[in-house]
């Protein structure tokens, strides 16, 4: 017996992915054994230290959450895989399991003279990503993995904007080596409105 849903079993696969990559962003989230806290004032204090990875971990939250709604999505336009679809897709897979890392470093060293390489990585990360779209979306075409002609167009518009991220994420790694700290709450805000516009169209 055929399945209802020959992809099926990567939408499973790709869900329990994004859940440990979820869970990852937190792990490093904690007060450091050597901080020395004797006084309530002094907790708070050592609560103000981690705020920049929680900042970090809360915008890789987005980003992650987004990333698996735009996923989602896009496999419900195709009504079949192909070897080189799910290809394209294991590498969307480690750049969204790779963030958890980049997270780590710009909540670190966000606040200090050293954030440049943070914020590079991170952005580099997302840019990385953005050629993961565009392969997955490319291989869709040329596979003639869509379900319909309307379908088609969604993800000819759908690589468009991969292509935009690319170029977009790609300046902003460049622009971090000079202006790391600007560049980081650039990165943010473009998240923002993303996540803003992606519930906007959801509900038209």
């Amino acid at each position: 017996m055929s399945e209802a849903n020959p992809n099926s079993r990567l939408e499973a696969f790709c869900d329990g992915v994004f859940a440990i990559a979820l869970t990852l962003l937190i792990i490093d989230i904690k007060i450091p054994s050597t901080e020395r806290i004797n006084t309530t004032a002094e907790f708070w204090l050592a609560l103000k230290h981690i705020a920049p990875s929680i900042f970090a971990f809360i915008l890789s939250f987005i980003i992650i959450l987004i990333t698996w709604v735009n996923h989602h999505a896009s496999l419900k336009l195709v009504n079949r895989s192909s070897p080189y679809f799910i290809y394209a897709n294991g590498f969307m897979l480690i750049t969204v399991v790779f963030i958890p890392f980049p997270t780590s470093l710009m909540g670190e060293y966000i606040l200090t003279d050293h954030a440049a390489p943070a914020v590079i990585l991170y952005n580099a990360t997302l840019a990385a990503q953005s050629i993961s779209w565009i392969l997955l979306t490319s291989t869709a075409l040329k596979d003639q993995l869509a379900k319909s002609e309307k379908a088609t167009l969604t993800i000819l518009e759908n690589r468009k904007f991969g292509y935009f991220a690319f170029i977009l994420y790609t300046l902003f790694a460049i622009l971090a080596i000079w202006f790391p700290l600007t560049i980081a709450i650039i990165t943010t805000v473009t998240w923002i409105f993303w996540l803003i516009w992606g519930i906007r169209i959801k509900h038209e």
